[in-house]
């Protein structure tokens, strides 16, 4: 099968699904992600990638972090329409949230990349992000560092272990500890029915007869998880807008950008985007790939009326947003780390 038939099996059992059972389709979020088996975690591997997605020196211009734009004492992104990279340089996308992000299948939101790894590598090499000329330059820069240049070599066995690759495997491992369990509707789902209030309830019911759960499933809201359906790589996508001619599109122009087909060149890819998460949704504002959306209430009126071509009425708004809330999970803390000092030039 297909992977466009898989997700569309996927999609089709859960529409069939009787409402008494419906609530299957919703899984708590996991304590830890899938690994790759080329990339197993370890203590210092992760507290190294801790340091690298905290150091301004993997910028060109030593001016952005990864943090920078996936803040993580807020969040897991900046607040911005688009994000500001090296030299000042605006992006053409409102960057994701990095919280949970491990349990996709793919990355970006036009998913061109499929890992972690992969994600960090293009980014370090995005003109509007990073903005390093190559990976070359990047291995360079943090090899002259001599606290670094002694962590690889630990970490990873061996000399000269600092090469681009490694860099990528550290950040990544890093990055699959941003896990936001415990929320009120992971409880919910584990049983303790107080855990949502009455009005959180009913708006988890709306959001399902609605049709919102049609994408936004399973334990990240966002379709299947890697090794659940798809494989590692393999996105979950929507056309969006779906229903095309409402009035949202030219006021919040969502159809400038044409999303996936940019990185395939494929036709019927023009305005697929891969499902967001919508864990911790009520603290990633603004909304949509371009962050044209400011409030929650105002995304969801949206998203009804592209995606499903419903009009949602005011009261049922105020509930699912209600239901979204109750998707806040723990964040843990995480305080900025001790960076290596440069080598001092004599």
């Amino acid at each position: 099968m297909t992977v466009s038939g898989r997700i569309a099996s996927v999609v089709f059992a859960l529409l069939c699904i009787p409402p008494v059972a419906a609530f299957d389709a919703f899984q708590p979020l996991p304590k830890q992600p899938p690994y790759p088996a080329d990339n197993l975690p370890t203590k210092a591997k992760i507290a190294l990638g801790k340091q690298l997605f905290f150091d301004r020196r993997l910028s060109d211009d030593r001016s952005v972090s990864c943090n920078s734009c996936h803040d993580l004492m807020s969040g897991g992104d900046d607040g911005r329409q688009v994000s500001v990279g090296a030299h000042g340089r605006h992006g053409q996308r409102s960057t994701p949230t990095l919280w949970n992000a491990a349990f996709y299948g793919a990355l970006y939101q036009d998913g061109r990349s499929p890992s972690l790894e992969d994600q960090v590598q293009t980014h370090v090499l995005d003109a509007d992000i990073m903005g390093l000329k190559d990976a070359a330059m990047l291995e360079q820069r943090i090899a002259a560092i001599d606290g670094y240049r002694q962590q690889f070599d630990r970490v990873f066995g061996g000399v000269n272990a600092v090469t681009s690759q490694n860099i990528a495997r550290a950040i990544a491992d890093f990055e699959r500890t941003l896990i936001t369990p415990d929320s009120a509707f992971d409880r919910y789902l584990r049983g303790n029915k107080r855990a949502l209030t009455d009005q959180q309830q009913r708006g988890f019911a709306t959001f399902i007869e609605t049709g919102c759960a049609a994408c936004h499933f399973w334990v990240n809201l966002a379709g299947p998880q890697p090794g659940l359906q798809l494989a590692m790589g393999e996105g979950f996508w929507e056309l969006f807008p779906n229903y095309r001619g409402s009035r949202y599109e030219q006021q919040y122009h969502l159809l400038d950008d044409p999303g996936r087909v940019r990185v395939t060149g494929v036709e019927g890819h023009r305005y697929m985007w891969r499902v967001p998460t919508l864990r911790n949704i009520v603290v990633t504002a603004p909304y949509f790939h371009n962050g044209s959306v400011a409030t929650l209430d105002e995304a969801v009126r949206v998203m009804a009326k592209t995606q499903l071509n419903k009009e949602v009425a005011a009261a049922d708004v105020k509930d699912i947003v209600a239901f979204l809330q109750s998707l806040g999970g723990r964040f843990p803390r995480i305080a900025p780390p001790e960076l290596p000092p440069d080598a001092v030039v004599e």
